[in-house]
């Protein structure tokens, strides 16, 4: 894994909602801005670095550190944060919901940084998730929620999507999954913490095969934008090139972390909700503008109607990337055109909603 330029605030023994605890855990961030700028909150996403997060911010962007203080925290299971990879404690990875996440992000936005109000929380796919859970744990805490290619709770058939990705990660090791939402089914003397050379390779190209079909829409594939637009010379040169090679970035534990993050997301998961989707939805008092992709496989647009039906007269408004791009329309910037039309819709969302809390969002010093 590249080295990265951040920072790292420890959280201690962090009590999970699972009842399990991460020994001395710890969340890597970085920040953009000036600390007396109105805040904003911008987590990582399934898989990403802190770095891979960067492309939508810039002086020339809606996310300008000219305006903003911007801080960019990275989810448990990144390989920066408290992850597998780097977990001191011998055992295997404890059950960890973006519950578990948003509650570390809060005490660092307010302990460390002596924020008490943010101007807004904004994220793709799993930082979308996050979105929903800073505006349902925390609904006075933020003005503005703009979650985008993401899902307030984690659909069966993204759960499916995942249990076939999963799966092929496992069966190198010769384990079966123990189902959505949990890990493997290991017998005596197998463990996910640790992989040899062979299982990485094997594992991780199949994983990132498996992926192939779900990040970017048919028609992507079949107008072949892999060689139009990013540049490969054909089919099984992407699959190589872009795929695999993502895939052997990663560590398989860490990847096997955050998918058992995403399948258990729910908003409604927590209290006062207690499985009330409809009830924690309707509890979101932030601005919300929600931004599905047309075509993306596993956040399609109508669920993101029902999600800003569900919310309260007057909070949510739901936009569609016009894309063909699949999942990927909503980044990590490989995209011109949708980076363009998605910063377009923050600059029109962030003007439109200027009024609001703006006494509100600096920090206390």
């Amino acid at each position: 894994m590249a080295q990265e330029d951040y920072e790292v605030y420890k959280v201690g023994d962090w009590e999970l909602q699972s009842g399990e605890k991460l020994v001395n855990a710890h969340l890597a961030y970085k920040t953009f801005g000036d600390p007396k700028s109105p805040p904003i909150v911008y987590p990582t996403w399934f898989s990403g670095l802190l770095s891979d997060n960067f492309w939508l911010i810039g002086e020339e962007k809606t996310l300008s550190p000219k305006n903003y203080f911007i801080i960019v925290p990275a989810l448990f299971g990144n390989g920066q944060s408290t992850s597998p990879s780097n977990y001191p404690v011998e055992g295997e990875w404890p059950k960890c919901t973006f519950y578990d996440n948003v509650r570390a992000q809060h005490k660092l936005v307010t302990e460390h940084f002596g924020i008490t109000h943010l101007r807004a929380v904004i994220g793709w796919s799993m930082g979308g998730a996050q979105t929903y859970q800073w505006a349902t744990q925390y609904p006075d805490f933020i003005d503005l929620a703009i979650p985008f290619c993401g899902a307030a709770k984690t659909s069966l058939h993204n759960q499916v999507f995942l249990e076939g990705v999963k799966s092929a990660l496992l069966a190198v090791k010769g384990i079966r999954s123990a189902g959505s939402g949990q890990g493997g089914v290991l017998v005596s003397g197998q463990t996910l913490r640790t992989w040899s050379d062979r299982e990485r390779e094997v594992g991780l190209k199949a994983f990132g095969r498996g992926y192939a079909g779900w990040g970017f829409s048919q028609t992507f594939y079949r107008k072949k934008l892999y060689e139009t637009e990013l540049g490969f010379k054909d089919l099984e040169d992407f699959l190589q090139g872009f795929w695999e090679n993502w895939a052997l970035s990663k560590h398989p534990g860490n990847l096997l972390a955050m998918a058992e993050t995403w399948q258990n997301g729910d908003v409604s998961q927590q209290e006062p909700y207690d499985g009330d989707f409809e009830k924690a939805m309707a509890a979101i008092k932030a601005k919300t503008l929600v931004l599905p992709a047309k075509t993306d496989l596993y956040f399609p647009p109508e669920d993101s109607e029902y999600e800003v039906e569900c919310m309260s007269p007057g909070i949510g408004t739901l936009r569609v990337f016009p894309s063909i791009w699949g999942h990927w329309a909503g980044g990590p910037g490989d995209s011109k055109n949708d980076v363009k039309w998605l910063d377009s819709q923050l600059a029109e969302f962030f003007h439109t909603n200027s009024s609001i809390g703006e006494k509100l969002t600096l920090p206390i010093r």
